[in-house]
């Protein structure tokens, strides 16, 4: 299967979806979810596996269990490369078009407390901030959900209170509704772009190197 671009039909499924998000809506056009959206996702994921890893691409379904939202499905469609646990690199389609990142998703307890003595410490937390400034200069954006107080066990003074006060750090791209995402090129922005971010990953596996493996995986 050939990675030729995610057409049209994918970004007006999902146009459609957020106005009529209900099962009879859905089988009706599972046939346009599978050939326009999972089929290209397939497709780029296998493409960048030899590099990256293989993908897991995320079910449409949503989890409504414990949600007030019971719409049953999601309205957009993501893949995921892990290099550790919710770490790794990412490709999301949506009614906002494509998009890019990587980071670390998710991060409690020992994972989240490494991470943090990471950026603490005066060697390899200056040289996140590089790495991150380097990042913005080429034009990611860095974002992530923040404490809007100081972490426990740190001053507001510290000089790198903005990265403690991370419980997720994502450093992403969009493409918006650039022509380039309906053709097969867009894998290879897609490529560029995780090539670019693995300083970060690596950054972050070597964070949580030392978190015993049933600490990382909560």
């Amino acid at each position: 299967m050939q990675f030729s671009g995610f057409p049209v039909a994918a970004l007006d499924f999902y146009d459609d979806l957020e106005l009529d998000n209900t099962r009879s809506f859905w089988e009706s056009h599972k046939a346009v979810y599978d050939e326009s959206v999972k089929q290209p996702f397939t497709a780029l994921t296998t493409m960048l596996a030899p590099e990256f890893g293989a993908a897991k691409i995320f079910r449409p379904y949503r989890d409504v269990r414990f949600a007030k939202d019971k719409t049953p499905y999601k309205t957009h469609q993501g893949a995921f490369v892990a290099a550790g646990p919710s770490l790794g690199w990412y490709v999301e389609l949506s009614p906002r078009g494509v998009r890019v990142g990587g980071g670390f998703y998710e991060a409690s307890g020992a994972r989240l407390g490494a991470i943090r003595d990471a950026i603490d410490d005066d060697t390899t937390g200056p040289a996140l901030e590089r790495l991150l400034a380097r990042l913005a200069k080429a034009g990611f954006e860095v974002g992530g959900e923040r404490l809007k107080t100081t972490p426990r066990g740190y001053d507001a003074t510290h000089p790198r209170i903005d990265l403690l006060r991370h419980k997720q750090l994502v450093v992403g791209r969009p493409y918006g509704f650039e022509k380039v995402i309906h053709t097969p090129a867009v894998a290879t922005l897609v490529r560029d772009d995780w090539r670019a971010l693995k300083p970060l990953i690596t950054w972050l596996q070597r964070a949580v190197a030392g978190v015993p493996e049933d600490l990382r995986i909560r």
